[in-house]
């Protein structure tokens, strides 16, 4: 008789502790839902607002499906040529750049990363130090001068080598490599920038990955260091060429029909600029979402 108290009594918890979670669960992926759609539903409207009229946009600006669809906007926004030059500058940003950021992060992560050498202490707290104070835009702005590196993307390449934090991601990840590897390799004579290029890197490649996508998204979204040292708009990068835009009260591009440029109203021309700016990264941020989420896992062990 007992066991079948017990036994009942066991169900009926089991129940209880089932329906509890039932409804914290569903309130979890309401709260969740409503979130993603409060992220998602700017992104959808710039896209709705840059392919309807300026009537159906004034009638319904909040709109949920449009009643027709237009292509004027993208027209508009692409017989002016700015977006083509602004996309010309970031590719070579990004071809450029990155390399040379994984050059050098990865080889100042190895010498942070190595057993105590004199001054490691020094340099590790300069290097921290940097990113809480820069050495200031003027100072910068001045060296770029002396080096005759003002109106050229070579300035926006390299005036931004090392990234601290991405630094010590990939610095906590190298000194997770066991020692006895590279002290075999030293064994068979290996110097540092074999055993960082032959062993070290090859070793590496989740967190190289990793540091792949955070730098690429960076110097996609490279525009302050643009906007100081280029004067030529026609060397913008894509997001200093948005900026410029969107700040416009009124778009007025170079267009050769003025039928065109009277079917086209500001915010659609602007909606667009935003669309055509960001679509590229929307499109693949989703597929390696999980390396940036494996990147700041990998950086997690106590330095």
């Amino acid at each position: 008789m007992s066991s079948l108290k017990n036994t009942i009594a066991f169900k009926t918890s089991k129940s209880h502790v089932r329906k509890k979670w039932d409804l914290s669960y569903f309130v979890i992926t309401l709260i969740l839902t409503l979130f993603g759609i409060a992220v998602f539903y700017p992104f959808y409207n710039a896209v709705l607002i840059s392919l309807v009229t300026s009537k159906e946009y004034i009638q319904t600006p909040f709109m949920l499906f449009p009643k027709h669809i237009t292509l004027d906007a993208y027209r508009y926004l692409f017989e002016d040529g700015s977006i083509f030059w602004g996309y010309r500058s970031t590719l070579t940003i990004v071809l450029f750049g990155v390399p040379y950021n994984l050059l050098l992060t990865s080889m100042v992560a190895y010498a942070m990363s190595r057993p105590a050498f004199p001054g490691k202490k020094f340099f590790n707290a300069m290097i921290i130090l940097t990113m809480y104070f820069s050495g200031g835009i003027i100072p910068t702005y001045l060296l770029m001068r002396s080096l005759s590196l003002l109106n050229s993307l070579a300035s926006v390449i390299l005036v931004y080598g090392v990234n601290t934090y991405n630094m010590i991601i990939m610095r906590n990840f190298f000194r997770s490599i066991p020692a006895a590897i590279e002290e075999s390799a030293r064994i068979d004579g290996a110097n540092d920038l074999v055993i960082l290029f032959r062993i070290v890197l090859p070793l590496s490649k989740p967190i190289m990955a990793t540091m792949l996508l955070f730098f690429t998204v960076d110097r996609w979204n490279e525009w302050f260091n643009a906007m100081v040292f280029l004067r030529d708009n026609n060397q913008w990068p894509l997001q200093l060429v948005l900026r410029s835009i969107v700040n416009q009260p009124m778009i007025d591009f170079s267009v050769t029909t003025s039928a065109l440029k009277n079917a086209v109203f500001s915010d659609g021309v602007k909606m667009a600029a935003v669309v055509v700016t960001m679509l590229p990264v929307m499109l693949v941020y989703p597929f390696v979402q999980k390396h940036f989420m494996k990147g700041i896992m990998l950086g997690g062990v106590k330095a």
